[in-house]
């Protein structure tokens, strides 16, 4: 059986066929790291982990890149609030993203560039779309895209260009239409800035990601997801930037619903955020993940203290069967069911799936039959695997988890040991540098040096 996929541009689900056999290419829009992520934030983590997981399981190779807007009107908001540079509320949150996926064993992406990083690849986007005479400069530094030219524009969000609000992201002022959107913003006093030949300023949101997926998947990829709140505008204009360069851009593209209190997106804004840090405090980090990831990923998951202590309680039969089942039978090998199959292949049936492992762990908890209670097992097994909640990998990764204090004061020990290295290789200090990493690596701790900065494992 083909996995089938729902693709929010035909509205529909449609089997799934990769560009280049056997290999798959995601690109999913990551965080803007300007506050503590919340469990909205990491659901789409955890939901597009679930197919990845999947991906992996069926045999493909997959290229997963998610990245991280680290330059943004709300980080310069909050950089003047808390009296620091910018680029350090961009890390500080950056951080405590990166433990929050580690915490819910989310795969870390292949590839996680930072806007910043890639200034080059979009001022190169930039004169591509302004040679194609979609894209124009009006001369104070910004850069506007025409959205009057291009061809289908606001088909993936079904709208009409007529009912359109004017772009809120600049001044109207210099535009030709109210509706075109920002490409580049000209820099402000006290902003960060980079040089360009239209002149100083800054990236626009939407330009990021189309540069990003070029330069990590090229012109053409399988998959572009993320939440349902960026099919409008921000994947909108991708599909214009990108389109308009010339590229085919993302053959599917999937989006994953809210998680709400009271019928509303949870966000900062509203006031009704929980952060992933204050729940670990209450739940295990393997309980969160499996509540987040038990609702299917296009169907709103309403949030409650008690609907996830209820789902806590699910899991914990679950394990407890798995527990017993080890007490009786020597090996328990994950078996890819049928079942499994089936309901995966079917746009990601968690629901029905969750369903299934109850049937399975029935019948197991029913049978004295060690070969019956072993394939019960085997399947569960596999199941979690998929679903990222298999207790085995949580006892065995170097899992950050909040509600562990002593594991989250040796990780600020060792970014603070990471920073002091960094700094002195930025001031030549290589000798410095070098006694800082041997002296982490006599505690037992790998310090692996990647482009989006230092990593560490135990």
């Amino acid at each position: 059986m083909s996995l089938k996929i729902y693709d929010t541009a035909t509205r529909s689900v449609r089997e799934f066929k990769p560009i280049t056999k056997n290999k798959v290419g995601i690109y999913l829009c990551g965080a803007t790291v300007q506050a503590s992520p919340h469990i909205g934030h990491i659901r789409s983590g955890v939901n597009f982990d679930i197919l990845r997981r999947w991906l992996i399981a069926k045999g493909y190779e997959v290229t997963f890149i998610r990245n991280v807007t680290d330059i943004d009107d709300k980080i310069l908001h909050k950089a003047v609030h808390e009296e620091i540079p910018w680029w350090q509320v961009a890390a500080n949150y950056e951080r405590e993203f990166t433990n929050a996926y580690q915490s819910l064993n989310v795969l870390p992406p292949t590839y996680e560039p930072r806007a910043t990083g890639h200034i080059t690849q979009m001022i190169e986007l930039m004169q591509k779309l302004i040679d194609n005479q979609i894209a124009y400069a009006p001369g104070n530094g910004d850069v506007y895209l025409e959205v009057g030219k291009v061809k289908e524009y606001l088909k993936l969000s079904n709208q009409k260009l007529s009912d359109l609000l004017p772009s809120e992201d600049s001044d109207t002022k210099s535009k030709k239409d109210p509706k075109d959107f920002a490409l580049w913003k000209a820099a402000k006093k006290g902003e960060p800035s980079w040089p360009t030949p239209w002149g100083n300023g800054r990236p626009g949101w939407h330009l990021e990601c189309s540069a990003m997926a070029y330069a990590y998947l090229g012109e053409n990829f399988d998959i572009h997801g993320g939440g349902i709140d960026l099919i409008f505008p921000h994947h909108e204009n991708e599909i214009a930037q990108s389109k308009s360069a010339g590229y085919e851009f993302a053959n599917y593209w999937m989006h994953n619903a809210w998680v709400t209190t009271a019928g509303e997106k949870m966000s900062k804004s509203l006031g009704n955020s929980l952060l992933v840090k204050e729940i670990l405090k209450s739940v295990r980090a393997i309980e969160l993940r499996w509540y987040l990831g038990s609702a299917h990923y296009r169907s709103m998951l309403e949030f409650s203290h008690a609907a996830l202590k209820e789902s806590a309680t699910a899991f914990s039969r679950i394990e407890a069967f798995l527990k017993r089942a080890k007490e009786q039978v020597e090996n328990i090998s994950p078996v890819i069911s049928t079942e499994l199959t089936n309901l995966m292949d079917e746009d990601l049936a968690v629901p029905q799936l969750l369903a299934q492992i109850s049937e399975w762990m029935k019948q197991g908890n029913s049978s004295t039959d060690k070969k019956v209670i072993a394939e019960a097992a085997g399947k569960i097994k596999a199941a979690l695997s998929i679903l990222g909640c298999d207790p085995d990998d949580y006892q065995n990764q170097n899992n950050l988890g909040q509600n562990d204090e002593t594991k989250m004061q040796l990780n600020k020990l060792i970014e603070l040991a990471l920073n002091q290295r960094a700094a002195a290789r930025e001031r030549k200090d290589f000798k410095a540098a070098d006694a800082i990493r041997d002296e982490i690596a006599k505690m037992g701790i790998a310090i692996e040096d990647t482009p989006n900065g230092p990593r560490w494992n135990l």
